[in-house]
Formats: structure tokens, C-alpha cells, sequence
């Protein structure tokens, strides 16, 4: 296990399996040492996170929610680094979505839950620009997606 995964361990998290596509695309592209991986949805291990931020969800919820599609990015960064998560030099930028209503503006403390969990495991190399956005629906009715591009060794 190397240093990344044991610094998750020491937080309690796991990495799962990478999570398969569920349409028609890839879970992952590299372009020389950037990989960009596909929107991940919030899930545990009861299955899909759903819900509305601002109707049936609290912020904390929701950071739950995004810290679980956080843990599934990095399960896609393991797979496409072939088991060695230590290649990742840099997390370069994540972008989240938050299934809200129109009037709910705390979407940036919904996808800390995804930067806290990155930036806390990776330290300096998880430091990352970010945008987190409302969506009035994402797919299956999930609470947060978050994707990812980040620069691989």
C-alpha cells in the first residue's frame, strides 16, 4: 500500500472498485500525464445517494454525498495509474454538481465534502482548482456528481 492509499486508510476510507460507466463512455481518458475522468456519482455501499439540496437534503448530507464521489474519482485515478496510486502527482481541478433547488446557494459547502476528503489524504498534491455548480436534475435522481482531471507519473 502506498502512501496515499495508507493516509485514506488512516482516515478510514477505502477505496472501492472502480465504478463502471452506466451509459456510452469511458470512465477515464489520459492525454500524455493528464487524466480526466468522467463524472462520478454519489454512492455507498446501500447504493445511489438521492435527494434535492435545499428541498430533502442537508449541506452535510450533500458533503457526505461528494466526499463519496471524491473516493470513487480516486478508485478511477488507481485503475488508470494500473494499482499505484502514488503516480498521481497533482489533483489539477474538480468540478462538481449538486442537484439543488433554484433558491439554494451553498453548493460550495456540498462539494467541500469532495476537497476536504482530496486535499486532506493527498496533501500538497491534492490542491486543486474548482468549480461547484447547482443542476436542477443529475442522472438517477443523485444528490452530487463530481468529475475530475488530474496529472499522472
Amino acid at each position: 500500500m502506498g502512501k496515499f492509499e495508507t493516509k485514506l486508510a488512516e482516515m478510514g476510507v477505502t477505496l472501492p472498485d472502480a465504478p463502471a460507466p452506466a451509459a456510452n463512455y469511458v470512465p477515464y481518458v489520459l492525454v500524455g500525464d493528464m487524466l480526466y475522468v468522467s463524472g462520478q456519482i454519489s454512492r455507498d455501499a446501500d447504493g445511489l445517494i438521492t435527494g434535492k439540496l435545499g428541498e430533502d437534503m442537508s449541506v452535510d448530507e450533500g458533503a457526505a454525498a461528494a466526499k463519496t464521489c471524491a473516493t470513487a474519482l480516486l478508485a478511477q485515478v488507481k485503475a488508470a495509474c494500473g494499482g499505484d496510486l502514488d503516480r498521481l502527482k497533482r489533483v489539477v481541478k474538480l468540478t462538481g454538481f449538486v442537484n439543488s433547488t433554484p433558491d439554494f446557494r451553498d453548493q460550495p459547502l456540498v462539494i467541500n465534502g469532495a476537497s476536504d476528503l482530496i486535499g486532506d489524504a493527498l496533501g500538497e498534491a491534492g490542491q486543486h482548482a474548482r468549480a461547484a455548480v447547482s443542476s436542477p436534475s443529475l442522472p438517477l435522481g443523485v444528490a452530487v456528481e463530481v468529475d475530475g482531471i488530474f496529472q499522472i507519473g
